[in-house]
């Protein structure tokens, strides 16, 4: 049986903005690296208004590395005209994470209630597809997020490991990949399969944690703390650790519950949660 070990330090720690929401980017920034953390994930709305160059150097100066964009994606729709905005919108998102120095682009693919599945796959990879050229030349990858099922009507229409593996292999291009997020993927029989198949391509990109909180109030904003669910992170971990992966564990909390606590403790709670239970 393997043995994963605690995470007895926060050099692997990466924060989504998004975890603390009530926190502008700069304030963030201040806190995480105050607190020892070493990553930032930055959502694209602490962007707004803001000068990018500004921005890059404010990270930089705390000593933290950013670690992903987040997000591009929302490709389907039954309006052509929304089809072209969408991929206008993923060209903006990669021009932002190159200039913020992110090396990927976190993809929430997208899904339109209003047609089936089999057409919204297919504008995901359209999609995708029109991306790419610009991903390479600015040299930040795309990395397919699949969504847990429960969202696959309206938020992606890709929900499991192996999907998002399959496209990246169709569309087979060095600049694309997949982040694993525990809170959609923990289910999945198939999980430590596709893990090692993903790792086996050199395509794992990403890997996000946080917890299944029971029972669920909100099917968006109502994650848990590492620790408060029923996911086993370490196990899940333990595996994307196999494949070679030495990246972040990006903790990516949506939580009504937190938000309206004070974000100092909850900063401190992620961090008692990570070194116990990721």
């Amino acid at each position: 049986m393997q043995v994963v070990s605690e995470l007895t330090d926060t050099s692997r720690l990466c924060l989504h903005t998004i975890t603390t929401k009530p926190w502008p980017l700069e304030i963030a920034v201040e806190k995480y690296a105050a607190a020892g953390v070493h990553g930032i994930t930055v959502w694209r709305q602490w962007l707004e208004g803001k000068s990018l160059e500004k921005s890059r150097r404010l990270i930089s100066d705390a000593g933290l590395q950013v670690v992903s964009l987040c997000r591009g994606g929302f490709f389907p729709s039954a309006n052509a005209g929304k089809r072209q905005e969408a991929i206008a919108e993923n060209l903006r998102a990669l021009d932002e994470a190159a200039a913020i120095g992110a090396p990927w682009v976190v993809l929430v693919c997208g899904a339109d209630p209003s047609q089936s599945l089999i057409d919204s796959r297919q504008q995901i990879f359209d999609g995708i597809s029109a991306c790419l050229e610009q991903a390479q030349k600015l040299g930040v990858k795309l990395a397919i997020e699949p969504l847990h099922p429960m969202y696959a009507g309206d938020r992606s229409a890709i929900n499991t490991m192996k999907q998002a593996n399959d496209l990246c292999e169709l569309i087979d291009h060095p600049f694309l990949g997949v982040a694993v997020d525990v809170y959609h993927v923990w289910w999945d029989p198939d999980l430590q399969k596709e893990i090692e198949r993903c790792g086996r391509a050199g395509r794992l990109l990403a890997f996000h944690i946080c917890d299944w909180h029971l029972p669920v109030e909100d099917l968006l904003n109502d994650r848990g703390l590492m620790g408060e669910g029923c996911i086993n992170i370490r196990q899940i971990r333990g595996w994307v650790e196999q494949t070679g992966f030495t990246g972040f564990n990006e903790v990516e909390i949506f939580s009504n519950r937190w938000w309206k606590t004070d974000m100092d403790e909850f900063l401190a709670a992620i961090l008692a949660a990570y070194r116990r239970h990721s």
